[in-house]
């Protein structure tokens, strides 16, 4: 049976990207600037997860009420996050720009099968290529036109290479990943796990962008990685599902008391 995006999308595992995503996406100018400029991150660390994977959730598995609610609340927020190019400023910006919102759905796509092909191994082609089609609907429930996403994994990997070796961290976007991954705020068990999320989120960044965003790493760093990630894959899809599938079911909680 060929299984889709709908099958594996609930893992909370993949939040394991949560952290190079982000970073993949800001090291994108126009991105960037766009968060860099309207970014919470200092203040509210956890909002941008919370609103995306909530925006994620429900494309994938809501009704159409909750798909309706959350393009709105998308909406909604990105309606601020624009700006004229302007000397001395760069190019100017809009989130609802197609090629940024591709990028960004990009990010995602390329994370969430980085990780789970780390924990579960390779997806058959069948079902690989179901899930990268499926992704498109992220981009396309919005502003993206479902002509530009890439037609299919072969023109996927070829764009992805083509952005990567031009990706970078700006003063202000080295600004945004410093208030991401060092919160001075929020509650305390965050501040807790966010060691182990600088360690994954370095160690599935690309390295220029790793060393660009200033997370150190090493020989040693590398060894531990492998074997996390090895551990990782024999311990997490032992677990109930309920504990699993947690973080999907409360985002769409959350939604439904909204």
């Amino acid at each position: 049976m060929v299984r889709g995006l709908a099958d594996i999308g609930a893992e909370g595992v993949l939040l394991a990207g949560a952290g190079r995503a982000i970073l993949l996406q800001i090291a994108d100018p126009a991105v960037g600037r766009g968060v860099a400029e309207h970014s919470n991150f200092a203040e509210r660390p956890l909002d941008r997860l919370l609103s995306t994977m909530t925006y994620v959730y429900a494309v994938v598995y809501g009704n159409e009420a909750q798909i309706a609610a959350v393009r709105r609340s998308v909406n909604r927020a990105h309606a601020p996050i624009r700006s004229q190019a302007s000397a001395g400023e760069g190019d100017g910006y809009s989130a609802f720009d197609a090629q940024s919102q591709l990028w960004v759905v990009a990010t995602l796509y390329d994370t969430a099968a980085t990780v789970h092909e780390l924990i579960y191994g390779q997806l058959d082609d069948e079902t690989a290529d179901r899930v990268y089609r499926d992704y498109a609907r992220i981009g396309t429930s919005l502003q993206l036109p479902a002509e530009l996403w890439p037609a299919d994994r072969a023109a996927f990997a070829e764009y992805w290479n083509e952005r990567l070796p031009a990706l970078q961290a700006s003063e202000a976007t080295l600004r945004v990943s410093r208030d991401l991954l060092y919160p001075a705020s929020g509650p305390l068990w965050l501040r807790l796990i966010m060691p182990l999320a600088r360690f994954l989120t370095a160690g599935l960044l690309p390295e220029h962008l790793r060393a660009g965003f200033g997370l150190p790493w090493s020989d040693r760093r590398e060894r531990h990685f492998a074997r996390t990630m090895k551990v990782s894959s024999v311990i997490y899809p032992r677990l109930p599902e309920r504990f699993r599938h947690w973080f999907k079911n409360y985002c769409l909680g959350r939604l439904d008391a909204a």
